[in-house]
């Protein structure tokens, strides 16, 4: 909690929490006062209406959610577009966000990275999913719950066994914990015990494939680039990167198409 936080929430009109009984216990603990009411994944339908009427009546509310920053993966996105469809001022309370926190600690590359929530339920729509992210060479992030933890690390075999991941729950809990090794190792250590809290997983990008080209091949690429505008020099680096060719070897076949 920051000290922003806690004024916000002593200063507010009301307070629409996911859970009053665990944002209770917050508000019991930094002696706020405020009144609560829910506003949680199966009554955000009827109760959006109802909060956006009181903001419009000049009233503040503050949005907090169970865990997480609220707006993730979480019901608040539907609170946060009706209020800017209505005109309505929307301010965000920094805090603590899981994907942001495993990614930070992981040790995975974070200056690319994608964040995909929860994977499907079903065990086919969400092997559809993860084939189309083979190739996604930003680390990946998802949210996972202890029950299905175990059949997404069989499934996330789709993306390769060696495939280096971290397995982060609790974050910022006292039963803080973070794994790390390959997601082959992951499901072993996983069948040894259970999983227990909620999980950000966050799993290395994909390696870039290099491709090998016969020298005829890689003519007819040298060629297609510099008819494109590129230089002998930047056509040479790109196709390096591509092959397994060093770039002075391409640079020679480079020098040897005549000006055109």
């Amino acid at each position: 909690m920051t000290f922003r936080a806690v004024r916000i929430l002593q200063t507010v009109d009301l307070i629409a929490a996911e859970d009053t009984r665990h944002t209770g216990k917050l508000l019991q603990y930094f002696q706020v006062a405020t009144p609560q009411i829910s506003y949680h994944d199966h009554n955000r339908h009827g109760r959006t209406g109802e909060l956006v009427d009181r903001l419009q009546q000049g009233k503040a509310i503050a949005l907090v959610s169970d865990a997480g920053m609220p707006g993730i993966s979480d019901p608040g996105y539907d609170l946060v577009s009706a209020c800017v469809a209505a005109g309505l001022a929307v301010v965000p309370i920094p805090g603590c966000s899981a994907a942001i926190a495993a990614l930070t600690a992981s040790g995975l590359p974070s200056d690319r990275f994608v964040f995909e929530g929860f994977l499907p339920a079903k065990a086919s729509a969400r092997r559809t999913h993860l084939e189309t992210l083979k190739a996604e060479r930003r680390t990946l992030i998802f949210y996972e719950a202890p029950h299905r933890l175990r059949a997404t690390l069989q499934d996330l075999m789709i993306l390769g066994e060696t495939r280096q991941v971290v397995l982060a729950r609790e974050l910022t809990k006292l039963h803080e914990e973070l794994w790390r090794g390959t997601i082959s190792a992951a499901i072993a250590d996983y069948q040894q015990r259970e999983p227990q809290g909620e999980y950000t997983i966050v799993v290395a990008g994909a390696e870039q494939a290099h491709i090998t080209l016969s020298d005829t091949a890689i003519v007819a690429e040298l060629k297609s680039l510099l008819a494109q505008g590129l230089s002998r020099s930047e056509a040479s680096r790109q196709l390096a990167q591509q092959t397994t060719l060093p770039r002075r070897q391409i640079y020679q076949l480079a020098l040897s198409i005549a000006d055109e």
